[in-house]
This record gives C-alpha cells, sequence and structure tokens, in this order.
C-alpha cells in the first residue's frame, strides 16, 4: 500500500468515525494524544507554556491543538489554520416521536444549509451527545452511535407527484420526517436511547434522559472512486477532510514551529456562539499564550491564518454558474477564494503567499470567484480575522454538491493539501516567504 493510499484510508476511516462534531473532536483528540501531545485545561491556571505539543477542547467540541517552540512568539509570529467540524444535516427535535396511522416518525429540524433532496430514500442512523442523570441525582454526557440504519425519508412516488422532475419544493416542516417503525406498539423511543447509552457506556447507570443533541446521518461509509481512483465521495467531506489535513499535518510536520489549528463548530448557521468562530475560544488562547500585552500585538502582526474549507469546484453539468475565469477544476490543485466584499479574507499579500506556498510543495494553485448575480457564501476567515487581526487567506480542495448528503472531492487534492499544510507548519521564522508575508 503506498504511502498516499494509506493516507486516503485514513481520512475515510475518520470521516466514517465522526458523524458529528463531538465525534470528530474525539477521534482527533486520540490523533494527538497517540503523538505526544498533551492537554491544558482552560479551568486550569497556565500562561505561556514552554515547548512542547498541546491541546484544549471547549465545549466537548471546539478543539486547538499547538506546538510552541524555543522562538519567541512575538519575534517569529503563529502559522495558524483553521477549519470547522460542522456540516449541514438534520438535528432531532426535543420530543420527536409522532404516530401517522401504524408508521411511527421522528420529528427534526434542519441545521444549516442542507441539500435537502439528498436526504430522500437514504439510509439514516442517529448519532450524537446524550446526558442522563444516575441513582444519586448525578449529571453525565457521552457521545452515541447507532451505526445501523434505523430511518429513513421515502420520496412520494411520482405517480402521486407528476411534476417531481421538474417542480419539486421541499416543506422543511412535512416532508422530511423520517419513518422509524411500522407497529401497532407504542415505541418507547427514551428506552431505546437508554439501551443505546448502556451498549457504548457499559459502566452508566442511566435513571433518566433529560437532554439530547442528535442528529441523523447516513450510513454508507465514504469511498474512493473513479476509473482510477480519482474521487473521494462521502457525507461531511465538508468540511472533516480540512479538518483531518490540518491535524494530521501539524502532528506530522517534521519540525515543531510556532503553530497553531483551530476548529470550530457551528459554521454552518453563522458561528455565533460560545465555541463558534465569532466567540472567544481563539481570542482567548491566544491571551494566554502571550499575555503581555504588547508581546501579544507584536505575535499577531507576524502571524498569519489559513482558513481552510471546501471550495466549489466546477461541475461539468452546470458550467454556467461559474465565473469562467475562475473555474476551479479537481484534481488540479488547492483552491484561493477571493471576494470583493470580503466574504473571504484574502488579499494580494495572503493569496500570493499561499501561491508561493503551493508552488514550494509542487503543486498549482487555483482561483475561486463568485459570479457578480449570486450570492457567494462565506467561512470562518473574515470572523477570524476581525476578531483577532491576524492576515488571512481562505482556501480549500476543490468540491461537487456541496452540502449534499454525499459530497465529492479530488483525491490528488487532498493530498496536494496535505503537502501544502505539512510545508506551512515546518516554515522557519526566517525562511524568506514567511518573513515576506510580515511586510
Amino acid at each position: 500500500m503506498s504511502i498516499q493510499t494509506k493516507k486516503i484510508d485514513q481520512l475515510l476511516d475518520f470521516i466514517s468515525r465522526s458523524p458529528t462534531p463531538w465525534h470528530a473532536t474525539s477521534q482527533l483528540v486520540g490523533l494527538l494524544r497517540k503523538n505526544g501531545f498533551s492537554q491544558l485545561r482552560i479551568e486550569d491556571d497556565w500562561t505561556r507554556p514552554g515547548p512542547g505539543k498541546y491541546y484544549v477542547i471547549s465545549h466537548h467540541c471546539a478543539l486547538a491543538a499547538f506546538t510552541i517552540s524555543k522562538a519567541p512568539l512575538a519575534v517569529s509570529g503563529l502559522r495558524l489554520a483553521g477549519a470547522h467540524t460542522d456540516s449541514p444535516c438534520l438535528k432531532l427535535k426535543p420530543n420527536p416521536v409522532s404516530r401517522k396511522n401504524n408508521m411511527v416518525q421522528l420529528g427534526v429540524e434542519v441545521y444549516g444549509g442542507a441539500l435537502l433532496s439528498t436526504w430522500f430514500d437514504r439510509d439514516l442512523s442517529l448519532a450524537g451527545r446524550l446526558t442522563w442523570k444516575d441513582n444519586n441525582g448525578s449529571l453525565h454526557s457521552g457521545l452515541v452511535d447507532f451505526q445501523r440504519s434505523i430511518a429513513i425519508i421515502p420520496s412520494l412516488a411520482i405517480h402521486l407527484d407528476r411534476e417531481a422532475n421538474s417542480q419539486k419544493t421541499i416543506n422543511k416542516q412535512t416532508d422530511i420526517v423520517p419513518l422509524l417503525s411500522a407497529s401497532e406498539d407504542e415505541v418507547d423511543f427514551t428506552d431505546l436511547l437508554r439501551q443505546q447509552i448502556t451498549q457504548e457506556h457499559p459502566n452508566a447507570v442511566v435513571r433518566e434522559i433529560i437532554g439530547h443533541d442528535l442528529f441523523f446521518h447516513d450510513t454508507q461509509a465514504p469511498s474512493r472512486i473513479g476509473l482510477h481512483g480519482d474521487f473521494l465521495t462521502g457525507a461531511r467531506m465538508d468540511n472533516l477532510l480540512s479538518c483531518f489535513t490540518l491535524i494530521d499535518t501539524l502532528v506530522h510536520a517534521p519540525v515543531h514551529r510556532n503553530s497553531l489549528v483551530v476548529l470550530n463548530p457551528h459554521e454552518e448557521v453563522g458561528s455565533v456562539s460560545a465555541v463558534g468562530a465569532q466567540g472567544p475560544f481563539l481570542t482567548m488562547l491566544l491571551n494566554r499564550l502571550q499575555p503581555d500585552g504588547v508581546k501579544r500585538q507584536q505575535m499577531l502582526a507576524r502571524s498569519l491564518l489559513i482558513s481552510v474549507d471546501n471550495a466549489h469546484g466546477a461541475h461539468p453539468n452546470f458550467m454556467e454558474k461559474y465565473d469562467q475565469q475562475h473555474l476551479p477544476l479537481l484534481n488540479k490543485g488547492p483552491v484561493i477564494k477571493w471576494n470583493a466584499n470580503q466574504r473571504y479574507a484574502t488579499d494580494a499579500v495572503t493569496g500570493g503567499f499561499f501561491r508561493a506556498l503551493c508552488r514550494r510543495a509542487g503543486t498549482d494553485a487555483q482561483d475561486f470567484v463568485m459570479r457578480n448575480d449570486m450570492a457567494c457564501g462565506s467561512t470562518i476567515g473574515p470572523l477570524t480575522a476581525a476578531a483577532t487581526g491576524i492576515k488571512t487567506v481562505d482556501v480549500g480542495v476543490p468540491s461537487l454538491a456541496m452540502h449534499s448528503i454525499r459530497e465529492t472531492v479530488g483525491s490528488k487534492d487532498f493530498l496536494s493539501m496535505t503537502d501544502v499544510m505539512q510545508l506551512f507548519f515546518s516554515l522557519d521564522a526566517r525562511d524568506a516567504l514567511w518573513q515576506g508575508q510580515q511586510q
């Protein structure tokens, strides 16, 4: 097995094991611990940790991992990279169970900008976080993943909707209610959750389940497809591919510089939360790393953030949807995102830095600009730049079917981004490329 094939297999396995942001964070923490990273707790008294490898978790779903060298932070700056751990999906409502005829259904809310048509006729499972009380009244929380297919959202037969292929609309309240079972008997959903806790947490004593954050997900595993293994397809490519890439390259950087990776949830719903990119998580960490105000300003002025989030690849069936001078092609390299209205944080300096970084890593960089007559999305880059004042570039691998239940990316692009980010985390503070972005 080649190194490239092994790396792809590791990515696909990570995505399979990460149906929710909590699971993704847990998986990445395992990778960090395996490679000698030590946990620092927010509630503990620490500032300016010495040379070493560390990670910090907030609310079980925001993660920062960083390496500290002997070089002073105020002199070298930080090599920062960020991504988001969440993806559009269907979240279970607090009181989800309903019945129509003999069909038991579970009510859901739409999380983020999901491409809802792709959720029909898929084998669905549930995963997320549960909170319960034990016999002493103490609260406990834990992760669960049913893994097996327990629900489906069937389409309406075309015989009953002759316009389905031309004028289909989806009512979020009534059309996407998953079927759980067909039974005349009552379904005790709380007991079903209790059984799942006991199965995954054998030592748990569950007197009462008092809260849940549960999400439906596709049970079909991600895979490598195409005549020559050209594509990677699966759920949550946006943006777990970037999360894995950043932590994996930080861990395996040949030389550990002053570097930091931050992974936030809630990007798909605006990032306004205690742990989203508009929350205090990153700025709090930067204050801990360099508590002296003047030196912190020096550190930030010499730092650069690469915000990594999948980009829109050119879809061959819908070429009219793209600016024809900016067509990111799959397997042609990472994409630099540009927007005059600051929907992306890229400018001439940061975009030029990333392009030069790609060339040194042996790959090309592509450019993406949204058509003027279409609304442009955004990501954590502008939010983080505004909160910290750090120079930022927004990049990502090109992808198709973004926000579908199964998204498609190029296998070569994942490997190219891995090479680029590993080089980034290895840059010496005296390197002309690193010093150039500080001008």
